[in-house]
């Protein structure tokens, strides 16, 4: 009995390594890119296509609710909430574009206003996220202040019906986008070499 005892004491000092991966770069790699994308077409250099949503289905949503699961795993919160959330809003978004398009929906085409909605309940979201950045890196940071800027942006443009304000949220949009790139990048170029190549 009393080495039953002892085992049980000896099992609970022993300490679990996670040895698993940083799946935060696959995340912001997703959003990243596919909010370049998206927002090339917000400014105007081409329209809503095939690829823009095949990466909101696959990259920006599937990739993103991956990264979230595996961040759950970790135990980081802000990690799993953002990129899960993030995932789920590119999914919605290329539902809200494709569902209209179904003969037995075609009455359902978001009008402005609710879409402008949509947006601004978005920013709210990541205002509430980037003040969760605050404590960690600036790269970080920046990426989710201007998204907050971009959802407010796009927000406003579509509630004012502003093609010239839905042009310069494409422009800060791909702003938006490269800084997750960049951020997504550093991590993985800092962690193959082992010592910081990219200030984050």
């Amino acid at each position: 009995m009393s080495q039953n005892i002892k085992d049980i004491t000896n099992i609970r000092d022993i300490k679990i390594t996670d040895l698993s991966a940083n799946p935060a770069p696959l995340g912001l790699m997703g959003f990243g890119m596919t909010t370049v994308l998206l927002n090339i077409h917000n400014a105007g250099f081409y329209p809503m296509n095939a690829m823009i949503l095949s990466m909101g289905i696959f990259y920006g949503g599937l990739a993103q609710v991956i990264a979230g699961l595996e961040e759950w795993k970790k135990g980081n919160t802000f990690g799993a909430t953002a990129f899960t959330s993030f995932g789920f809003f590119w999914l919605s978004l290329v539902g809200i574009v494709l569902i209209p398009k179904s003969p037995d929906y075609a009455g359902l085409a978001t009008e402005s206003l609710p879409f402008a909605a949509y947006l601004f309940m978005w920013g709210v979201f990541t205002l509430f996220m980037f003040i969760g950045t605050l404590k960690g890196s600036r790269a970080l940071s920046v990426v989710f202040l201007t998204l907050t800027i971009l959802f407010f942006l796009l927000a406003a443009g579509n509630y004012l019906g502003s093609a010239g304000i839905l042009k310069i949220a494409g422009y800060e949009g791909i702003l938006t986008g490269l800084s997750a790139i960049y951020t997504a990048l550093g991590q993985v170029l800092n962690e193959a070499y082992g010592k910081k190549v990219v200030p984050l």
